[in-house]
């Protein structure tokens, strides 16, 4: 991760946290994660704290996935250096990552140039002026364009972050790093990104108690209607509670997690197609074959040689075939 001056240290907290911090507990090789920067002492966002004993940016040379430097105030341009070094970086194949207003740091370095991103809605007016190569989805929590990633405001860092283990390590080990997090809901990059009551006014109208029943349920005909009746309230209102809180579709959120559900079974060494897809509540081989490579890019079989029982992934360097 670079770190430039006045980069905010939440998503360097982030990075930390979900890339740096050994994991023993999966009994997996981890990630090999480290900093850089054009000085060997960063002064923090409003002079919180400063970074010393910094690796230089050389230290790219060698990084499979480069996640680049946000700035609070995204009118203050990146260095001049770390803009050359995050093209050198993108030119030799490495991965490109950025947390919240990151991406005026990729588009400077022009690796967003005709590919699609966000960045936090507050910025996407400066963004889409100063960038307008880029195709900017300024109302979604992130963008996976494969060996080019981009995330919203500051929490949806956390998100791209689970997204990136979940294809580095597939749906277990994600779903073991968000339990040890304790950020346990997943939401896919797809969400709105501006969510107009994140916390229930109210505790006995969140969401909770239903989400925890329909999880529990997934291997039976749950029906958007069937959830509605559950919760004791009609489909639209439904719909209204989950697009305020989640920022989803109850719909997309059941496919998301039948889909998530799948993935597992297929990770714990299920063979049987028909029955990931009954066990998932996803219905048939077919349709599980369809929904599996629209929300992770692979086939069963793909997906099973990538993730599998048994399988490895080399700590540091990800697959980024899917």
């Amino acid at each position: 991760m670079i770190v430039d001056d006045g980069s905010n240290p939440f998503e360097l907290g982030v990075a930390t946290e979900l890339f740096g911090l050994r994991r023993p507990e999966l009994d997996r090789p981890w990630y090999d994660f480290g900093l850089c920067a054009a000085t060997p002492a960063v002064r923090m966002h409003d002079g919180l704290f400063t970074l010393s004993d910094v690796a230089g940016l050389d230290a790219l040379d060698d990084a499979d996935t480069v996640i680049v430097p946000n700035h609070p105030d995204p009118r203050t341009p990146p260095a001049d250096a770390v803009v050359a070094a995050i093209g050198r970086a993108a030119r030799r194949g490495a991965r490109m990552v950025s947390f919240c207003t990151g991406a005026f740091a990729l588009a400077a370095a022009g690796v967003l140039d005709g590919r699609p991103a966000t960045t936090h809605w507050r910025w996407a007016g400066l963004f889409t002026t100063r960038y307008p190569r880029v195709s900017l989805t300024p109302d979604v929590l992130f963008v996976d364009d494969g060996d080019v990633l981009t995330s919203a405001g500051s929490a949806a860092a956390l998100d791209l972050g689970l997204h990136l283990i979940r294809r580095d390590h597939g749906a277990e080990i994600a779903a073991a790093v968000s339990r040890r997090l304790v950020f346990a809901v997943h939401r896919d990059g797809g969400q709105r990104q501006f969510i107009d009551r994140p916390v229930p006014a109210v505790p006995d109208t969140s969401l909770a108690p239903l989400i925890e029943w329909a999880q529990q349920h997934l291997d039976e005909p749950l029906t958007v209607a069937s959830m509605a009746a559950h919760a004791a309230v009609s489909p639209a209102t439904l719909h209204r509670r989950f697009r305020a809180e989640l920022g989803t579709t109850p719909l997309a959120w059941l496919t998301a997690e039948r889909v998530s559900l799948a993935c597992r079974l297929i990770e714990r060494g299920e063979q049987r197609l028909d029955v990931v897809a009954r066990t998932a509540g996803l219905g048939t081989a077919t349709n599980l074959r369809l929904l599996l490579r629209r929300h992770t890019g692979l086939s069963p079989s793909a997906y099973r040689l990538r993730f599998g029982a048994g399988v490895t992934t080399r700590s540091g360097a990800a697959d980024r075939s899917g």
